[in-house]
């Protein structure tokens, strides 16, 4: 049975780490930094004879780098395995926001205080006119304001 829990709990944390938005924004900025090679390194897909060329210019390094996928960088398994953990992180962390902000969408708005004065914008003025021309006022300044 310890086992089991040990097992859940391990998942359990694993799931909260994954979706933190903290998780997110380092898997976004390694995303970034992953396809920089993409851009320094010729890339098979676009420009093969330029691969060539490297392999003839860097004998040495050539191989590795063709080993770990540099010369294929967007098909290569390491960056979509970035991305898909990306993409997980950002479900699992928007998706529970998105639910919650639709139960307060559907929901009843909260109720108005008794007391209107301890609103935040509450003001209040005495003005000359009669009630006609404030409210026009009123209407003037307010079109358009939300």
């Amino acid at each position: 049975m310890s086992r089991v829990r040990f097992a859940l709990a391990f998942l359990r944390n694993t799931w909260r780490g994954l979706t933190s938005m903290r998780t997110a924004l380092v898997l976004l900025f390694l995303l970034a930094m992953a396809a920089l090679p993409e851009a320094l390194i010729p890339q098979r897909s676009l420009n093969p004879p330029q691969v060539d060329k490297y392999f003839q210019d860097y004998p040495e390094i050539a191989p590795v780098l063709d080993k770990i996928g540099v010369f294929e960088v967007f098909s290569s398994v390491w960056f979509a395995s970035i991305y898909v953990l990306l993409f997980i992180s950002l479900i699992g962390c928007l998706l529970p926001r998105c639910l919650e902000y639709f139960r307060q969408l559907r929901g009843r708005p909260a109720r108005t205080p008794k007391n209107l004065r301890r609103m935040p914008h509450h003001a209040e003025a005495t003005v000359d006119g009669t009630p006609d021309e404030v409210l026009a006022a009123a209407r003037r300044r307010l079109r358009g304001w939300r």
